[in-house]
């Protein structure tokens, strides 16, 4: 094996073990979905027996809101849906519960002096802060929700604690906060830049099996026009009798069928990428976009495709994506876009584009507009691939794009 085709293989073998942006989203969401739920139920018997120094109601309604926002970001985090809207939503229904606190005790003795149940999931509103929100202002709401607890821990309503204990609590709830905030933003940063550098690696990648196929090619043409081509120039200058003309025009006629072979097989690139780099580049694109999608992925590892059959599958998907923000919004209605990816067996990839938003006829878009015919559909079939596209006026548009173009050369694959 070569020596740059080596050090290629060597880094695609490293990128399918790296970890992404994604996957610490993945992980920071459902650790906050899982601890939630276990110090949310640690406060129940507390919340309970609270319930009885407020207004009448304000207990359950409060546990009820709390512990169901809880439930919701676990149940997001499982599914990988809306973790980030969950997430906002619990923390800043805890702020508001946390400073409804001292209007809803209606009898501040029966508190004994305990502790607010609050305070026993202030870390969890931090976190879910951390994971929510922009990093300067996550760690605005680490540091200011703290104290909030800390003046309330001072008033009747939050037990009339020593001043030094209000404090240390305080900062007990900061310091857990501030070092969640720590860890998950240097886990982001640090995905960052391993998806910046897959990123430049699968580009150089490409280009390094691009320059090499094409340069197979030239080689191979070269031979072929010196060994066929030149050869039969040769002979028709030299043919005299009619059956030497009749074998120079055979040995023609032999020539350009194999240069026709040689033009519709091209060049094709070398390895393949994983079904991974292609969602990690999809949602390096999204970022980008002034309108969110929803993304969903199915049985994306161990799925890997020819480098060309990846390009082909971005830019058709990319293409579907900015035709769906460019056309497919109604005044006065929201539209929903959603970017489903499913992997198919071990050699195959089905993606969706779909919204339903304004929608259109076929028929009735021009042929000027290339966005439909050029940019999907004649990309995939020049990729072996194909491209569906399927909408009605006021119904919405589901673009589906597809390698390879039917199952039995998914099964070769």
């Amino acid at each position: 094996m070569p020596a740059a085709e080596w050090r290629v293989a060597r880094l695609a073998t490293r990128r399918r073990t790296a970890v992404t942006r994604a996957q610490v989203e993945t992980i920071s969401g459902r650790a906050l979905g899982l601890f939630g739920l276990v110090f949310g139920a640690q406060t129940v018997p507390m919340a309970l027996e609270q319930s009885a120094a407020l207004i009448e109601g304000a207990g359950a309604a409060l546990m009820a809101v709390l512990y169901g926002s809880l439930v919701a970001v676990a149940a997001a985090s499982i599914a990988k849906l809306a973790v980030r809207g969950a997430a906002f939503a619990f923390a800043a229904l805890y702020v508001l519960a946390l400073v409804a606190w001292p209007f809803l005790v209606a009898d501040p003795a029966a508190l004994a002096g305990q502790t607010p149940w609050l305070y026993y999931i202030c870390t969890v509103a931090t976190t879910a802060a951390v994971v929510a929100l922009p990093a300067p202002v996550a760690t605005v709401y680490t540091l200011v929700v703290p104290m909030i607890y800390g003046v309330i821990r001072l008033l009747p309503a939050g037990g009339e604690a020593d001043p030094l204990l209000a404090v240390l609590d305080a900062m007990y709830a900061i310091i857990l906060g501030v070092v969640v905030l720590i860890i998950v933003v240097m886990l982001r940063q640090a995905a960052e830049s391993v998806d910046t550098a897959q990123e430049a690696a699968l580009q150089r990648y490409d280009l390094a099996a691009r320059q090499h196929a094409t340069e197979n090619e030239r080689v191979k043409v070269d031979a072929l026009v010196h060994d066929s081509v030149l050869t039969t120039l040769l002979s028709a200058a030299a043919a005299d009798s009619p059956e030497e003309q009749d074998l120079a025009a055979r040995m023609a006629r032999d020539a350009v069928k194999r240069l026709d072979e040689a033009g519709a097989a091209g060049p094709r690139a070398l390895d393949r990428v994983g079904l991974p780099v292609l969602v990690r580049r999809l949602r390096a694109a999204l970022t980008t976009f002034s309108a969110p999608f929803a993304v969903r992925v199915v049985n994306a590892g161990g799925v890997e495709l020819p480098v060309e059959a990846v390009e082909a599958l971005y830019s058709a998907t990319v293409q579907a994506m900015v035709n769906s923000m460019q056309h497919a919004d109604e005044p006065g209605r929201s539209t929903r876009r959603e970017l489903r990816i499913r992997g198919v067996r071990l050699g195959g990839a089905v993606i969706e584009v779909a919204d339903n938003g304004a929608g259109f006829e076929r028929g009735e878009v021009p042929d000027e507009r290339l966005g439909l015919r050029v940019s999907i559909e004649e990309r995939m079939a020049n990729a072996g691939g194909a491209a569906e596209i399927a909408s009605r006026p006021g119904q919405g548009t589901l673009v589906t794009v597809s390698w390879p173009a039917d199952d039995d050369e998914a099964d070769d694959a």
